[in-house]
């Protein structure tokens, strides 16, 4: 186990400098220069252009301002362009903004996927597996843009409750639970919105893996031998179907930077999508490679979390 963990740290750490690399070659190969963001403002002369480029770095070699970059981030020097503030203290905010959204809608997805799919598959050709199965395609067609307005009017109609942002504005000294209360209201409908697209797709993934899993010699010999269906789908088959969704598990934790931009934005969520989204149209390129930068750590983490979870899903594994 601690040769796996040596050997696999050694590995990120070169894969993740190699994306640091591209990442950042990436971000300088797109047009214009970042003297060129306002040239209509009469402010902007080239002589603080001239000083902006020596300050951050940008009149020397690509190689030196990468040195440059990383030195400066990782000692907490690295600051935003567009405001000049620190730019992990900004990635900081947002990351625990986003947060709560990511675990309350990965919780709902997880939940309720697994009993949908496992359901569908026992009964799998009758009217609980059509209905399932029409109700999956149904949100995997709807954008999600579409579904967020439809569900704001219906919960602004029916509830009389702002949804829009972390929090109701203008409320006042309330008491600490009606501000828990309310922050969680303000969770829940974006935490839905995210999770359906997830239900309807996850669920299918299980309900393929269920019956291809329920196929198998071992499942047979499990009914032949009288087992009860509880303890042959629920032990055997769904524990031996586990292993794909170890795998996805692993690589949902970059969902907290790319898989909320359009929630954020349509119920003015003040999270890391919606950050990364305004530094690109702002080109804001200290903000988009620290958060490019983050995405590869997410993304190493999470598949290092599912190779130990491997272990625990099917003991036959030894990493």
């Amino acid at each position: 186990m601690l040769s796996f963990i040596g050997r696999s740290a050694v590995q990120k750490a070169i894969t993740l400098f190699f994306v640091s690399i591209v990442s950042f070659l990436i971000i300088h190969l797109a047009p214009g220069e970042p003297g060129q963001v306002d040239p209509l403002n009469p402010k902007f002369t080239p002589e603080v252009v001239e000083r902006f480029k020596k300050e951050f770095h940008l009149d020397q070699p690509l190689y030196v301002q990468y040195l440059y970059f990383y030195r400066d981030l990782f000692s907490g020097e690295t600051v935003s362009w567009k405001d000049n503030q620190s730019v992990l203290k900004k990635i900081g905010e947002r990351f625990l903004n986003s947060l709560p959204l990511f675990i309350v809608g990965t919780i709902i997805t997880w939940t309720l996927s697994f009993p949908i799919g496992i359901r569908s598959a026992i009964l799998r050709g009758r009217m609980y597996d059509r209905t399932a199965t029409f109700l999956s395609y149904l949100l995997i067609s709807i954008p999600g843009f579409f579904f967020a307005y439809v569900l704001i009017i219906l919960v602004v109609t029916h509830f009389h409750v702002p949804v829009i942002g972390m929090k109701t504005f203008g409320i006042g000294d309330v008491s600490l639970t009606f501000q828990f209360m309310d922050r969680i209201w303000h969770l829940l409908i974006p935490s839905i919105l995210g999770a359906t697209g997830g239900i309807a797709v996850l669920s299918r993934y299980v309900r393929s893996q269920m019956l291809e899993v329920g196929g198998q010699d071992y499942i047979r010999t499990a009914r032949a031998k009288g087992l009860p269906p509880e303890k042959i789908h629920y032990k055997h088959a769904l524990r031996n179907a586990l292993l794909p969704f170890v795998t996805m598990f692993g690589l949902i934790l970059p969902g907290l930077i790319g898989g909320s931009v359009i929630i954020e934005s349509i119920f003015s969520w003040p999270g890391m999508g919606r950050m990364a989204y305004e530094a690109i149209l702002a080109r804001d390129y200290p903000i988009i490679l620290t958060v490019n930068f983050v995405s590869a750590v997410l993304v190493l983490v999470g598949t290092f979390i599912s190779d130990i979870l491997y272990l625990l899903v099917d003991p036959r594994i030894r990493l």
